[in-house]
């Protein structure tokens, strides 16, 4: 996903944990600080480029797209927390749970999901993703020591807990792996959808897109990728 993209992501972030009373684990403090907006930087990824592992507390609501180990620790009942975790488009997202310390039996919980999911609205969206909806979700309280390190199947990934008892938490490892086999290389490289809303209404646009195979290319002798990419008006 692009640079700008993941920006829209932060500002999506920022803008629902305002509207559900958690600004104020998203408070804007000085430069030193942690801030999501900083993992973003050139600079912080050249110093950690030395073999050095980027260590950090977790918010409540979170965002990451750099490696590291995470912590979280609640310093009172945390009932809807999520972290949410994006590489580059080439890139697949391992967590390892190093240190977790949760009351399954009291109601918490703490589970990763396969994509990212925002409003309700899954992505990718159970059409695109190889796995069946009921697979993308892995309950540490049901699988525990089983499975201590889950992979993504794309550039996205995240998971949400729930947290009664000050004190308790959990510290995960996060890595990202080359994707060596991706689900489709476009060929026209970039493809730009564009919706102007009044502001009124929810909008809601759906869009397809397949694969050319060898059979489309030989019937057509004007196939190409540039007749593809910019049709003749």
């Amino acid at each position: 996903m692009p640079s700008a993209f993941q920006f829209q992501c932060h500002f999506i972030l920022i803008f629902l944990a305002a509207s559900k009373g958690e600004t104020r684990y998203l408070e804007v403090r000085d430069a030193g600080e942690d801030e999501p907006f900083l993992l973003l930087s050139e600079d912080l990824k050249r110093e950690l480029s030395a073999g050095q592992i980027y260590r950090r507390s977790l918010r409540c609501i979170d965002m990451l797209s750099i490696e590291g180990q995470f912590t979280f620790t609640a310093d009172q009942p945390q009932l809807h927390c999520a972290t949410f975790f994006i590489g580059e488009p080439e890139e697949l997202i391992t967590i390892d749970y190093d240190f977790v310390n949760i009351d399954c039996q009291g109601g918490d919980f703490l589970k990763v999901f396969d994509g990212w999911i925002l409003k309700g609205e899954k992505f990718p969206s159970s059409l695109d993703h190889p796995l069946p909806t009921s697979q993308r979700y892995i309950d540490f309280c049901e699988s525990g020591n089983i499975q201590r390190s889950i992979r993504s199947s794309q550039n996205v990934a995240m998971i949400f807990f729930r947290i009664h008892q000050p004190g308790n938490g959990f510290t995960i490892t996060v890595k990202k792996n080359a994707n060596l086999f991706p689900q489709m290389k476009i060929g026209c490289e970039n493809t730009v959808l564009r919706m102007v809303s009044s502001g009124k209404h929810i909008n809601r646009v759906t869009f397809e897109y397949h694969q050319l195979d060898l059979q489309e290319t030989e019937n057509r002798k004007e196939n190409s990728i540039e007749e593809f990419c910019f049709p003749s008006i």
